[in-house]
Formats: C-alpha cells, structure tokens, sequence
C-alpha cells in the first residue's frame, strides 16, 4: 500500500532555530525556538510535525527523549509559524523534526535532523521570513 502513494520531494518548506531574546524567567538560561517556515506561495494543509531528539552521553548511555506531535490546520504561504521551544541542553542530541503536509491532493513527507551541535551561535544566518537569526535547515 505504501508503494502506491507517490512522494514528491519537498521544495519551499523548512525548520529553523532561532534563540529567543528573553531568558526563561527565574533561570537566565536562554530559550531557543523551533519554527516551520513556508516559503512557497501557496498555503500547506493538514500539517503534522512530529519531534524528538536522541543520541548519546559522554559516557555512551543511549537517549531519547519523548516524542511530541503537533498539528497545524493549515500553514498560510510566505509564512512562519511556532513549533515548540527547545531547550540548549538537547543541542548535543539529534533534533529531529518529521513534517508532512498536503498540497491540493497530494501527501508530502520530510524529515530534518539537525545532528549534535549543530545549533551554536557560529551557525546562526539570517532568516528572511522571521526577520531574525537562527539556524536553518532546509
């Protein structure tokens, strides 16, 4: 059955990190932000993302952390978008984001890992759509 469904590569969508300006309130560490970013000129419907990170500590223990899903109805074109906020001490895991969407009748599936330590400052570009920096995977 899954042989049957096609999938088109997906073109015009993708996840950024960017940090946010204010600190987590009673802590001071800095909050960072996951968006969804569409930047095709028509709208994604029925968008699911799903995330979680895993990987391994210094002394080679396996991690996961829990997987969350999210649901947007629909993703207006030359947008942005909130995801979830992502804390610093999970940039030495994978961070993976699985995205799947329609457009018009077709499913369009991607996955965007973004592998350990990848989100550091040195990595930061601007981002268009946010008008901010962050890190970008496209």
């Amino acid at each position: 059955m899954k042989d049957d469904i096609k999938f088109d590569p997906v073109e015009g969508v993708s996840i950024a990190v960017v940090p946010d300006d204010n600190p987590t309130p009673g802590e001071g560490k800095q909050v960072w932000q996951v968006y969804l970013l569409n930047h095709n000129p028509f709208p994604l419907s029925n968008v699911i993302v799903s995330s979680n990170g895993y990987g391994t500590r210094e002394g080679g223990e396996v991690v996961r952390t829990s997987t969350l899903r999210h649901v947007m109805m629909e993703v207006e074109p030359q947008s942005a978008v909130p995801i979830e906020p992502i804390d610093p001490d999970l940039f030495h895991l994978n961070n993976q984001y699985w995205v799947s969407y329609y457009h018009g009748p077709q499913i369009f599936d991607k996955k965007f890992i973004f592998v350990p330590d990848s989100i550091v400052p040195a990595n930061l570009i601007h981002i268009a759509l946010l008008n901010r920096e962050g890190v970008l995977h496209s």
